[in-house]
C-alpha cells in the first residue's frame, strides 16, 4: 500500500503534513502515514492531466476498454488485502463490501462494453442535399467528445463504487478525461490501494502520463485549488449539501465557470398507500425495518421519510415497525464525525414536542466505538408542514413517519417536498389509478421513482437514473450511475462541410466502427 500521492506515473515525496487512517470501530489509528498533497501538488497534477488530455481524447475505444477491464482485474487481485483494509476503515461489514467491489468491478467492464459498442458518442449525420429548395442544405454531422481533466472527490460511504475507481471515474476514462481523485480522509489505505492498481494499468496500455492521478488531503486546500485550477473542466462530487454547494460555488466564480455535478442529499420519501397498508402491513413494516437500518443508514437511498394516512392498516405498520427496530443491532458508523452529527440531529428530532417515538433499538454494541441506534418516530402532518428542519436529512439510520388526516393533506405534504433522488409508492396495483395527482407529484420531484420496492439498492445498468432535483443534486438533467453517466464528461461538436478521410471515425459515410447512428434521419449501423 502506497502512502504517498500519485501524480501521473510518478509518487510524491511527501511535502504536506502526515495523517494517519482511523479505525471507526475503535476511534484508534491504523498503519500508515500518509502525506497530506500540497497546492503545489494539485496544480502539478492539473498541468499534467491538460497535457494528457490532447493524446487521451484521441485514444481509440479498444484501448480504453481494455485499460478499464485492466483496472477491474486488478481490483480483484488485490482480494482480501483491500476488502480488509476497507472493513476497518469504515466499519462496514466484509460481506457489504464484497458486493460493493463486485460492483466497482462490474461498472468497469460495463463501460468497457460500452466503448467497444460505440453508440454512446449519439452520432448524428445529415449529408449535403445541394439542390434542395429554397435553400441547399450542407453537410453537417455530430457527435459527443471528452470536455477534458476532470477532479473527482472521493465519497466517504462508499469506499470503492464511489471512491478512487469509482462511477464517476471511470465514467470520465471512458468518455476520454484524464481524472485527478482527490481521496476521501476516511479511507486513505483503500484509496491507495486501488490508485496504484489505475497508475499500473495505464502503464501497462501506455496510456499518457497523467491520464490519472490520486492526492492525499486531511483539509480543504487540495480541493479548493483543484476546483479553482484553470485546467479543470469538470468535478464531480458526492456528499453533503454544505460541502456540494461550496464547491458549486467555487466554480461558479471562476473566470470560467465549470459544471460541477454534486450529489448532495436526500429522504427519499416512501407513500404507504391504504389499500397496502391494510393488506400488508407487517410485510411493509419487515421490509422498511431493513431498509432503514441497512449499513447503519448510511445510503443515499435510505428512506428517511414514510407518509401514510390515518388507518387501521397504519396502526398495525407502526406496531411492526417498531417492534422490528428495537430488537436491530446497533452499527459502527463511516467515522467518528458522521457518527456525532447522527446522534445530534436524532436527538434533537426525538427532543421535538411534535414528534412521537414509534421505536428505536436498544441493542448497543459497547465494545465498539461510533455506534448508531436505529430510531423510527412520527409526527403529524400538521406539525411537519410548519417545521422546516423535519425535511432535512438525518444521515444514518433513522426514518420519520408523517401521519396525514386524509389524502388531501398528503398531497399537501408531497407538494412541499424539495427534490428527492428517489420517491417511492408501495400499493395494491387496482388502487394506482385513484393516486394519478400524487404519482405525477412525486415524478415531478425525483429522479427515480419505485413502485412496490424499497428506494436501497442501485441497479448500475442503461435505464438508472441516479439524480434528481436540487437539492439532491446540482444538475437534474444526468446520472452518476449506469452508462449514462458519461454524458457528464462529453459535449457534442459538429462538423460542417469537412471531407470524408478528415472526419472521426464515427462520422465518416462508411462508418469503420459499426456503431448505431442516426444517418440521413435513419437509424443504422
Amino acid at each position: 500500500m502506497n502512502t504517498q500521492n500519485i501524480i501521473g506515473y510518478s509518487l510524491v515525496p511527501p511535502t504536506g503534513k502526515s495523517f494517519k487512517a482511523m479505525s471507526p470501530a475503535s476511534n484508534t489509528e491504523l498503519e500508515g502515514d500518509f502525506s497530506a498533497a500540497t497546492a503545489a501538488d494539485a496544480d502539478a497534477a492539473m498541468q499534467l492531466a491538460d497535457k494528457a488530455f490532447a493524446v487521451y481524447r484521441h485514444t481509440d475505444a479498444k484501448t480504453k476498454a481494455a485499460f478499464l477491464r485492466s483496472i477491474a482485474e486488478g481490483i480483484t487481485a488485490l482480494g482480501d488485502e483491500l476488502l480488509n483494509r476497507c472493513a476497518a476503515e469504515t466499519g462496514l461489514p466484509i460481506p457489504r463490501l464484497t458486493g460493493e467491489r463486485g460492483r466497482t468491478t462490474g461498472q468497469l467492464n460495463m463501460y468497457a462494453n460500452l466503448l467497444e459498442e460505440g453508440s454512446w458518442v449519439d452520432a448524428v449525420v445529415d449529408t449535403a442535399i445541394p439542390d434542395r429548395t429554397p435553400l441547399p442544405r450542407v453537410d453537417i454531422r455530430k457527435m459527443l467528445v471528452p470536455i477534458g481533466p476532470a477532479v473527482v472527490f472521493g465519497a466517504s460511504n462508499f469506499p470503492m463504487a464511489f471512491s478512487v475507481a469509482g462511477g464517476d471515474t471511470v465514467s470520465a476514462l471512458a468518455a476520454g478525461c484524464p481524472v485527478v481523485v482527490k481521496a476521501h480522509p476516511a479511507h486513505p489505505g483503500a484509496s491507495a490501494l486501488v490508485a496504484e492498481v489505475i497508475m499500473q494499468a495505464a502503464k501497462k496500455h501506455n496510456l499518457p502520463d497523467g491520464v490519472f492521478s490520486h492526492l492525499f488531503d486531511d483539509g480543504y486546500t487540495v480541493g479548493e485549488t483543484l476546483v479553482k485550477h484553470p485546467k479543470t473542466k469538470i468535478v464531480t462530487f458526492t456528499g453533503s449539501l454544505k460541502g456540494g454547494m461550496a464547491l458549486v460555488k467555487m466554480a461558479r466564480e471562476r473566470d470560467e465557470p465549470i459544471p460541477v455535478f454534486a450529489e448532495m442529499g436526500s429522504i427519499n420519501p416512501v407513500i404507504l398507500l391504504p389499500q397496502a397498508l391494510q393488506n400488508r402491513a407487517e410485510e411493509l413494516a419487515k421490509t422498511y425495518g431493513e431498509s432503514i437500518t441497512m449499513s447503519a443508514g448510511q445510503f443515499c437511498t435510505n428512506p428517511g421519510l414514510l407518509l401514510a394516512v390515518k388507518s387501521e392498516g397504519l396502526d398495525r405498520f407502526k406496531a411492526a415497525l417498531g417492534s422490528a427496530i428495537v430488537n436491530v443491532n446497533s452499527a459502527t458508523m463511516l467515522t467518528a464525525g458522521i457518527c456525532s452529527n447522527y446522534q445530534k440531529l436524532s436527538k434533537e428530532r426525538m427532543g421535538s414536542d411534535e414528534v412521537v417515538v414509534i421505536g428505536k433499538s436498544e441493542k448497543l454494541n459497547t465494545e465498539s466505538a461510533n455506534q448508531a441506534l436505529a430510531v423510527v418516530s412520527e409526527i403529524a402532518a400538521s406539525d411537519f408542514l410548519a417545521d422546516e428542519k423535519f425535511k432535512e436529512e438525518v444521515f444514518g439510520p433513522y426514518s420519520m413517519l408523517v401521519v396525514a388526516d386524509d389524502v388531501a393533506q398528503l398531497e399537501t405534504v408531497i407538494g412541499s417536498l424539495q427534490g428527492q433522488l428517489t420517491a417511492t409508492i408501495m400499493a395494491e396495483r387496482e388502487e394506482l389509478a385513484m393516486y394519478e395527482t400524487m404519482i405525477d407529484k412525486l415524478s415531478a420531484i425525483a429522479g427515480r421513482v419505485i413502485l412496490n420496492g424499497p428506494p436501497t439498492g442501485v441497479e448500475v445498468g442503461n435505464a438508472m437514473q441516479h439524480g434528481g432535483p436540487f437539492p439532491a443534486t446540482s444538475d437534474s438533467r444526468f446520472t452518476s450511475v449506469g452508462t449514462g453517466a458519461i454524458k457528464r464528461f462529453v459535449r457534442p461538436v459538429a462538423w460542417q462541410n469537412w471531407d470524408n478521410a478528415l472526419l472521426p471515425d464515427a462520422l465518416k459515410d462508411e462508418n469503420p466502427l459499426g456503431i448505431w447512428r442516426l444517418f440521413n434521419n435513419e437509424w443504422s449501423k
